[in-house]
């Protein structure tokens, strides 16, 4: 029987178990995950619209589908939506979701912490997304392109509130980004089950380790890049303003020191969830484990060695751009290891065509060209000639797309039985892969071409005569089968859900430890924490080679296991910076009641600290099978 843990706290927490509430005032790391991942798909929902737009405005020349200034706001939300608001996100969800399970915890480090972090990135992305309700005429979306390079975000060329919008909403969502990195960190490092060393993680945990390692080092700097941004249109300062002496290069700096490692911030976890998804369905040890790791870290220290190769033009100079270059042809070494590593482990296996398998093999050769044209604009000549067309266009779109989303594809269908207790068809899923595989190809690959005839990114329309028509309309093709292989994705979820829970455990012969516990898990997790005493221990507790037993399960350390409580507090403190963000939106109006505002934001927040404070631990005490 669930009992009240004793709390010192003066403020009691929330006790609603189901419904809406129970959500809202969640420290569950598995619902904020689930949250996490809703929210992340609503958003690549809203950025895939706006990508089709834009498709539409250039299938043919001289369309008028929409304006150049409408255009240029979709071309820089698009970016800032799916970067930010989701694929950050939806692998945020996978991450949340599954790390405790993977070292044998029952919850982060800090469960509220985890909570604030959702709430603050949620505000956050509809407060960049605001500007949308007041239009474009009126200046007030973000139409600068997802970099903001201060020298367009200058309030003598955006007058408008759209860079204001973009600049304080990206810093709300770094502030939650950052403590999820620190929460991540201490969970991994201090929470792994007994006997599970560092070189016995599972390949994702490294990859969530380090990439929370990169967060907490580059996030500083674009946050400082923003403040500074933010002071020069908010209050006339003039870091970035040319004719008062500042320099719209250190703008540049700062956010590619920060911008280069965020491509690994996207492309790391991805690269874990492949690592965890091949092993399973080749039914084969992961080749060369020890080198996926040091490759791993290797790519999180050098992530910050390459930046100014997204500055070539900018004339710094034959040496400079020289070093840069070489780092940046260095760097596709340990990616190139994780490459044959995978395929190494497919080569041999049993290698099951389910549909995880099929996007995570979709993964290796769409990064793959990814990666090869990445290679390509380590040549500083060469990468003068490509800089700003669509073969830059082309690269980052098989590295998001072709990379992390076909990794996050083939995670949801490995992992949607365990979260939600329901397999998903796998007739639905092959066409889903189908069509989104043949469309992705269709749609991005045409930017090669269009980059080496030279057309430059981010124009809104075209004159007949270029040679750009075709692959135009052949592009814009692609795009109309990559959305009709999202709404069957969409279909799938629609009709899994209504079906009943009567998921396995271990639908796949599982590897790991999430795949011992029932789907979808209890709240507790793990009724006992398990004793590791090998990688892969689930594995080879199915079907030992050995007498040495994989995994060990101590009677005696069953008792009651304490739960975190309930908590209001987390989505207050999101809410305290957000209306403090909104009055500085008034002061950029010149309204008289910014600065109450703005106080108001302040004052919120520190409410909300001391209600966290006071509000004591709380929770239940439960008997292992219970679950409120």
């Amino acid at each position: 029987m669930a009992t009240a843990a004793k709390t010192l706290g003066v403020i009691p927490r929330p006790t609603a178990q189901t419904g809406f509430w129970s959500w809202v005032a969640t420290v569950d790391h598995k619902r904020i995950g689930i949250l996490y991942g809703v929210t992340g798909f609503f958003f690549f929902l809203v950025g895939g619209i706006e990508a089709w737009i834009m498709r539409l405005q250039l299938a043919r020349p001289g369309l008028e589908v929409v304006t150049a200034k409408t255009f240029n706001a979709l071309f820089t939300m698009h970016a800032t939506t799916m970067i930010f608001l989701g694929v950050t996100p939806l692998l945020s969800a996978f991450m949340n979701y599954l790390l405790p399970l993977l070292i044998g915890a029952r919850d982060v480090a800090f469960p509220r912490l985890n909570a604030f972090s959702y709430w603050i990135y949620l505000f956050g992305g509809i407060f960049i997304n605001a500007g949308w309700l007041m239009g474009t005429a009126r200046g007030a979306v973000p139409d600068v392109g997802w970099f903001g390079y201060a020298n367009l975000t200058s309030v003598q060329y955006t007058s408008g509130l759209g860079s204001d919008f973009w600049t304080l909403g990206l810093l709300l969502l770094g502030v939650g980004t950052l403590l999820t990195g620190f929460n991540f960190i201490v969970t991994i490092l201090n929470m792994r089950a007994p006997g599970m060393s560092l070189m016995k993680m599972p390949v994702f945990v490294w990859t969530t380790l380090v990439t929370s390692a990169i967060i907490i080092f580059a996030f500083p700097s674009i946050t400082v890049a923003l403040i500074m941004l933010m002071f020069d249109r908010a209050f006339a300062a003039n870091f970035f303003e040319v004719a008062e002496g500042g320099s719209v290069l250190l703008y540049q700096h700062l956010f590619w020191v920060f911008g280069h490692p965020e491509v690994y911030i996207l492309i790391l976890p991805a690269m874990g969830i492949i690592s965890e998804v091949l092993p399973v369905h080749a039914r084969k040890m992961l080749f060369g484990y020890s080198v996926m790791v040091f490759s791993t870290a290797l790519i999180g220290f050098m992530g910050f060695t390459v930046w100014s190769h997204h500055m070539f033009t900018v004339g710094m100079g034959p040496v400079v751009n020289s070093i840069f270059a070489l780092t940046t042809m260095a760097i596709a070494v340990p990616t190139g290891v994780k490459i044959f590593n995978w395929l190494s482990t497919m080569w041999g296996g049993q290698v099951r065509f389910t549909t995880p398998m099929l996007y995570a093999i979709g993964f290796l050769a769409s990064f793959t060209i990814g990666g090869l044209s990445g290679f390509m604009h380590a040549v500083a000549p060469s990468n003068t000639q490509q800089h700003d067309t669509y073969f830059v266009v082309a690269h980052f779109h098989y590295v998001l797309i072709g990379g992390t989303l076909f990794a996050i594809l083939s995670g949801i269908h490995h992992w949607f039985p365990k979260v939600f207790g329901r397999m998903l068809d796998e007739r639905l899923g092959r066409w889903s892969f189908g069509l989104i595989f043949t469309g992705f190809h269709t749609f991005a690959f045409p930017f090669h071409f269009l980059g080496l005839m030279g057309m430059p990114r981010r124009i809104y329309t075209y004159a007949p005569g270029m040679g750009w028509e075709f692959w135009n309309l052949v592009s814009t093709i692609g795009v109309f089968i990559l959305a009709a292989g999202i709404l069957v994705l969409i279909t799938n979820f629609i009709m899994t859900m209504r079906k009943p829970m009567d998921a396995p455990a271990d639908p796949w012969d599982g590897r790991t430890l999430e795949w011992t516990l029932p789907s979808p898990p209890p709240v507790y997790n793990f009724a006992v924490i398990p004793e590791v005493r090998l990688r892969d221990a689930f594995w080879f507790h199915k079907h030992p080679e050995t007498d040495e037993p994989a995994l060990v399960y101590d009677p005696q350390a069953a008792g009651p296991i304490h739960l975190p409580g309930p908590s209001l507090m987390p989505l207050l403190l999101a809410l305290g910076p957000t209306v403090a963000a909104t009055g500085v939106l008034f002061l950029r109006m010149r309204e008289a009641y910014a600065v109450p505002v703005i106080v108001a934001g302040f004052v919120i927040a520190l409410l909300a600290i001391w209600g966290w404070a006071f509000e004591g631990e709380g929770g239940t005490l439960i008997e292992a099978g219970e679950e409120s």
